[in-house]
């Protein structure tokens, strides 16, 4: 079985990001082929500076590798080392239609936030369709707010299948149990982000201790006392969500754990949980940064190992369409 996942370089990684997607990465090392890019020529759709975005790519590929990814047992690499993403993407074009990228949630949020909006943002689910489809994957781990994305590339290579005969897997998303879709701290109605207005609200993996938890004690919680997970008690089932994954518990135990507690203790609790959590990745997070020129040999020896998988695919798809091969 192939797992094939992308993460975006821009933004700190927040706690969302890695219960969502990052720790899905690590486990899939065990169930599969895992296949792990960081996603440089999507961060090109909005504006950025070109020194923040090598440094991005470094930042994140050394927090892949302190979250557990092994350059051993999986292939990680820069998306832009690869340039069969974007031929692909160009095919695939082809067979996506106008109105499907016109109706992408996401498109329409950041499209609506900028005064240039760039074609390749509306093109973006596209070159995300390619590089699913090009390594011939069968699962994508993700988060929630990607199942949009991947129901189009589900869609993109069902019809390409269709018109020009089997060429792709058709992908199936894989999205946690528990804390699929972190939300703000401080706005629990809302999913939480690097972008968020309030940054009280938003946890990041390298956040000090001590920040952590101040974050976690303001956390908005809700009317009543208990610790009980309900539809109106976004605040309080948010941090059983998170309490949950981090511990590698049941909500329901979470509940148990804390009947007749209050939401000052539990909110500590929680804070505690996600330091504890995270400090093995803080510590080697550090020591993998400092190296750029180790980072920059991980990714170009899984460039290596990925093209080659890429360029097979390549060949089907012109073979497929007509074209030269």
């Amino acid at each position: 079985m192939r797992i094939f996942s992308g993460i975006q370089p821009t933004g700190r990684k927040h706690l969302g990001n890695y219960l969502g997607a990052i720790r899905q990465y690590v486990s899939g090392q065990d169930r599969g082929e895992g296949i792990y890019c960081v996603v440089d020529l999507h961060a090109i759709t909005i504006a950025y500076k070109p020194e923040d975005l090598r440094k991005s790519v470094y930042d994140t590929t050394a927090m892949l590798l302190a979250a557990g990814l092994d350059p051993e047992r999986c292939i990680l690499f820069r998306q832009g080392d690869v340039r069969e993403h974007t031929e692909l993407c160009w095919h695939l074009a082809s067979v996506t239609a106008f109105g499907e990228l016109s109706r992408m949630t996401q498109f329409k949020d950041k499209s609506a936030k900028q005064d240039l909006v760039k074609a390749g943002l509306f093109l973006y689910p596209v070159l995300q369709a390619a590089d699913i489809l090009l390594y011939q994957t069968d699962e994508v781990p993700v988060g929630e707010d990607q199942r949009q994305h991947i129901e189009l590339t589900r869609d993109v290579a069902m019809r390409f299948n269709e018109t020009f005969g089997k060429t792709f897997v058709v992908p199936k998303h894989v999205i946690p149990t528990i804390a699929a879709r972190v939300m703000d701290l401080k706005d629990p109605t809302t999913k939480m982000s690097t972008s968020a207005r309030v940054p009280d609200g938003v946890v990041h993996v390298l956040d000090e201790e001590a920040a952590t938890l101040k974050k976690f004690k303001g956390a908005t919680t809700d009317s009543g006392s208990e610790v009980k997970r309900g539809d109106d008690k976004p605040g309080v089932s948010n941090l059983i969500e998170i309490y949950a994954a981090v511990r590698g518990v049941a909500p329901d135990a979470v509940e148990q754990e804390f009947v007749g507690k209050r939401y000052g203790d539990f909110k500590l609790a929680v804070g505690d949980a996600v330091n504890q959590y995270f400090k093995p990745v803080r510590e080697k997070y550090v020591t993998l940064r400092a190296d750029e020129a180790e980072l920059e040999r991980v990714l170009g020896k899984g460039a290596e190992k990925a093209r080659a998988i890429a360029v097979k695919t390549m060949q089907k798809v012109r073979d497929a369409m007509g074209l030269k091969v």
